[in-house]
């Protein structure tokens, strides 16, 4: 249960009422003529550890420790597209920018 108290108590007496939220763990809703304008709430307690906090949230199935017989993209070369140099690209895309205002200015010209 919230219980309601006026800006100007809260005011006189905000330690005692934090105290009392941290002790009890109830809200107090602090009013301005009536009207509610803020919430002093307890924080929810948190776990001592984050070590451990998904266990038994999964399962293991099948063996995960054996080799795969799939061939490693480092070896066979199937990923080497994706490594290669971002400025010769950023060159190339410039370049054809640049072909394409080219043609978008003359075709513009014919309709003078």
């Amino acid at each position: 249960m919230n219980m309601n108290i006026p800006a100007t108590v809260f005011k006189a007496e905000c330690l005692k009422l934090i105290d009392d939220v941290a002790r009890t763990g109830q809200s107090v809703v602090i009013t301005k003529h009536g009207k509610p304008v803020a919430l002093l709430a307890p924080i929810p307690a948190q776990s001592q550890s984050l070590f451990g906090y998904m266990k038994h949230t999964f399962k293991i199935q099948g063996e995960v420790v054996a080799p795969i017989e799939e061939a490693w993209s480092a070896k066979s070369g199937d990923e080497d597209h994706l490594y290669t140099n971002p400025r010769k690209m950023r060159r190339k895309s410039t370049a054809s920018t640049l072909v394409a205002m080219k043609r978008l200015r003359s075709d513009s010209s014919r309709f003078r």
